[in-house]
């Protein structure tokens, strides 16, 4: 199993909240290319993309990663049930990533980017387009900008999620913390992933680390999502967002939704798509070797045009 544990370290949000973080240093050290923070999804820790962290230090980029508040290593938000993925207000991460950028940002040297996956693309524009936060270039892959609700309207979905909170649920789970069942892993597999392997790699992690782990959101934590995507379909704040953004999707996501991607990115005035077909899967960067080296090939790229020199400190004009 690849553990991090060995470079992991506690850094204190401005509460005193510890968030797990690590700091991977440029392979060679002389083929720096600057500093990345890589932002993993709901329910992710630091490592289910430790093999993704360590490619990026291979071409050159000191790499920063954390577990957010509430899950991996960093503590959870629902005491009562551990397993539980809880957030009352996005809100809160935003806090958190703002505040850890601004140290990031303040011992390290640039050009400074963000790789973030799933609900951490969803937080990285957020932050951009609420100037909370400031990167030189960000790639997303499969931004959590609307979730896939098995053909529910969006707007009824809402309705139910707020609804189950008002009966006081809003700290119960979605969905049962049970064990999947041997006939419903390969389903949960390819809405994850089309690599057999990296998927046994997380079941390993599932079984060897279960303090890592997280199972369902909460009810509260739905509502809190749906309220925050919908802050981002707001066309002037996504005008606000001039940051050069690449923007790694595919087309037939079982998780966030591609229509959802792509009517952000209209609105976006500096963003590039690509969005994979139908034997891509949700975690991109997880995906089977040729779709992980072509994503790998189109982040390096974009890196290459959009990223070959800036400032390594923060502007003032960024809000705490």
């Amino acid at each position: 199993m690849t553990t991090l544990d060995d470079i992991a370290e506690i850094w204190a949000a401005p509460d005193g909240w510890p968030l797990r973080s690590i700091r991977l240093d440029p392979r060679p050290a002389h083929a720096r290319r600057g500093a990345m923070l890589f932002l993993n999804g709901r329910g992710d820790h630091m490592e289910k993309y430790a093999e993704a962290l360590r490619d990026f230090a291979a071409l050159g980029w000191q790499v920063d990663s954390f577990d957010w508040r509430g899950q991996g290593g960093s503590g959870r938000l629902c005491g009562t049930d551990p397993m539980l993925g809880h957030a009352e207000d996005f809100g809160i991460w935003i806090d958190d990533l703002s505040a850890y950028m601004r140290d990031w940002r303040s011992r390290t040297q640039g050009p400074h980017v963000i790789v973030a996956h799933s609900m951490g693309g969803h937080l990285a524009l957020r932050g951009l387009a609420e100037r909370r936060i400031e990167a030189d270039t960000a790639v997303l892959l499969a931004p959590m900008l609307g979730i896939s609700a098995a053909r529910m309207p969006v707007r009824l979905a809402e309705f139910i999620t707020r609804a189950v909170c008002s009966m006081g649920m809003a700290c119960k789970p979605v969905w049962p913390h049970t064990r999947i069942s041997e006939d419903k892993l390969s389903i949960v597999q390819k809405t994850l992933t089309h690599s057999a392997e990296r998927f046994e790699q997380e079941l390993y992690i599932r079984q060897h680390r279960p303090d890592l782990v997280m199972s369902a959101p909460s009810w509260g934590w739905l509502r809190a999502a749906y309220r925050s995507m919908r802050l981002l379909q707001d066309r002037a704040l996504l005008a606000n967002v001039t940051t050069p953004l690449l923007i790694l999707a595919a087309e037939h996501d079982r998780l966030v939704s591609e229509e959802a991607i792509r009517n952000a990115a209209r609105w976006l005035p500096n963003a590039r798509t690509h969005f994979y077909g139908e034997n891509v899967a949700h975690e991109i960067l997880r995906e089977v070797d040729s779709v992980r080296s072509d994503a790998l090939a189109r982040i390096q790229a974009f890196f290459d045009t959009e990223a070959k020199s800036a400032p390594s400190t923060v502007h003032h004009d960024i809000t705490a």
